[in-house]
């Protein structure tokens, strides 16, 4: 008997606003530095969402989302926000020693 494995998509997941920000936060806890990572979660989120509807929503093209989160981008701190903004969710900080 073979063993099928089947493609996970996180976005099948990202069902709420609750779910979307844990895992947004969960990535930004292991991401080192390295932008790739937060961009492909967004990327995952805004998929969940609808490329086309946060694309509208962030006042962007739909090619330039895609372009935006890609891997190697290097989009604008701007256009992340927009993004983020249309996800409906937004960033907080706080001290590391918070808790």
């Amino acid at each position: 008997m073979k063993n099928k494995i089947t493609h996970l998509d996180v976005a099948d997941y990202l069902d709420s606003e609750e779910m979307i920000a844990e895992y947004l936060n969960a990535v930004i806890e292991i991401e080192d530095g390295d932008l790739s990572l937060l961009l492909a979660a967004i990327g995952d989120v805004a998929k969940a969402r609808g490329i086309k509807q946060i694309a509208e929503l962030s006042g962007l093209g739909r090619e330039s989302l895609y372009k935006a989160l890609a891997p190697g981008a290097k989009p604008r701190f701007e256009t992340i926000l927009k993004v983020l903004k249309s996800l409906g969710v937004s960033m907080n900080f706080k001290a590391p020693n918070a808790a």
